[in-house]
């Protein structure tokens, strides 16, 4: 472990005015990591040395900028094991699930790479004789990016990638419980020859994503997080005309048909509400389940839940590693609480985990009854907890899907093409999977959802385009 890391501004390593710390979730005798807390000087010498660098590194050659992040992703690539390891002691997911995350954002920096080459644009005639129309796209400017800890290196990796393809600068302001990983960010930028300005990292907690909302040298806003936090930067950069990107939670839906797979079925419900420790804002949830297999479902799932064994993430016979921090397991158990002073009828789990060495684990929990007005069905958890909706048929399930503020993920099992079909017409969900888990997403295509689940375009894919450039139609006469 590196004494202490350290901020980013300006192409150098600043030390902070005070420091924090960052205990591993599976054992908290394991100090992952020690590190700077950015000071309001530090933020305002951020946004000048973004705004003074964003004028040359938008006319750099888009060759020079694919050739930086193509090195910055070969390096996380050959890298890959031991910045794993490092996410799994800090975030907490297994080392599969790390594995995974590392190589996605491998993935993400190559494929942007070339798109900051493919940057397109339109040539028009003009409906007037003699004139041409050019339609162009331009970098937004300066972009503050506020990222979670649930998954913190792939996001702000897929947050960077294309926002430095299209020629923006970045100021990263990373989840305080996950600053370690965050950091190795910023020294692949910094070793893959970044100029001063371009990328920089702010490290702290709420404070210090506040203080950076102040300043007016930021054009753009991208937060993954809370609908409640998404709230609070929105009222505050809407007035003053930041472009926006808030991808928020999910109290994500997956319709079980009838004719449904139920190996498969049951497969994808563990895979989209235990696994990661349900802490994925595409996490299944509220499993809605049609009448005739209702029962045979629900005994398949207690079994197979069961089954899964929660431990040290680092431990290869573990399924599901711990829940994040003492306040996400405080969190998760207070819903538990909530649904047994409203009567919710508990199939399975609710419980903590005692293991070998201190960690924050928690049981996969299983409700039954769903009602949407349990206070459990209607929130988000961010925990591995599911309920279980009988429903009397496909009507009356899509009906339960839709009856939500939120609309980030959808899914439905079944073998049935005019089912499929007609689940992907209602569903009012901003992704929609078919005999797929509500999780996963690939880096080419938008991401994000409607609704209480997201504001301004997507992520990834054309939502990047979209978010990180800005149009310029040019008229020109003879």
């Amino acid at each position: 472990m590196q004494d202490i890391r350290l901020n980013y501004v300006n192409g150098s390593w600043r030390s902070g005015e005070e420091q924090g710390e960052r205990r591993n979730p599976s054992d908290q005798n394991d100090v992952v990591a020690r590190f700077a807390i950015a000071s309001s000087q530090d933020v305002r010498d951020a946004v000048a040395a973004a705004r003074k660098g964003l004028s040359s590194w938008r006319a750099m050659s888009p060759q020079q900028r694919c050739d930086i992040l193509d090195r910055v992703g070969s390096e996380i690539a050959r890298r890959t094991d031991e910045l794993a390891t490092l996410l799994s002691r800090e975030e907490g997911k297994t080392l599969p699930e790390a594995r995974a995350e590392v190589t996605k954002a491998v993935h993400t920096f190559k494929y942007f790479s070339g798109e900051a080459v493919r940057v397109g644009g339109a040539s028009l005639p003009s409906v007037r004789a003699g004139i041409d129309v050019d339609v162009r796209r331009e970098p937004v400017g300066v972009v503050a990016m506020i990222t979670p800890w649930n998954f913190p290196f792939s996001i702000p990796c897929w947050k960077t990638a294309p926002a430095l393809a299209f020629g923006n600068c970045v100021i990263l302001k990373p989840s305080e419980l996950t600053s370690a990983i965050a950091w190795e960010l910023a020294a692949l930028m910094h070793d893959a020859g970044v100029p001063p300005g371009v990328f920089q990292l702010l490290m702290g907690d709420g404070r210090v994503g506040s203080a950076l909302l102040e300043e007016p040298g930021i054009d753009a806003v991208s937060f993954t997080g809370s609908a409640v936090v998404g709230q609070k930067i929105a009222s505050r950069a809407v007035p003053r005309g930041i472009k926006l990107q808030l991808e928020l939670g999910g109290k994500n839906p997956l319709l079980v048909a009838s004719d449904a797979d139920m190996n498969k079925a049951v497969d994808a419900t563990i895979k989209g509400a235990f696994y990661s420790s349900g802490q994925r804002c595409t996490a299944s949830s509220r499993i809605i389940v049609e009448s005739e297999i209702h029962d045979r479902f629900i005994d398949e799932l207690v079994a197979r839940t069961a089954q899964l064994r929660v431990g040290n993430a680092l431990d290869s016979s573990t399924h599901i590693g711990p829940l994040v921090s003492a306040a996400q397991l405080e969190r998760v158990s207070g819903f538990i609480e909530d649904a047994a002073r409203e009567g919710v009828r508990k199939a399975f789990g609710g419980e903590t985990v005692q293991r070998d060495t201190e960690g924050f684990f928690f049981q996969p929990t299983i409700y039954l009854d769903g009602r949407m007005g349990q206070t459990i069905n209607r929130e988000e958890v961010f925990g591995p907890v599911v309920s279980v909706f009988r429903a009397g048929d496909f009507d009356e399930a899509v009906r339960i899907a839709n009856d939500t503020p939120y609309g980030l993920s959808a899914g439905i099992f079944t073998e049935t093409h005019s089912k499929a079909r007609a689940f992907m017409r209602a569903s009012r969900s901003g992704m929609v999977t078919v005999n797929l888990p509500t999780v996963g997403s690939d880096y080419h295509v938008p991401f994000g959802g409607n609704g209480a689940s997201g504001y301004g375009p997507k992520e990834m894919g054309l939502g990047a385009v979209e978010f990180y450039t800005q149009t310029k139609t040019i008229y020109v006469g003879d």
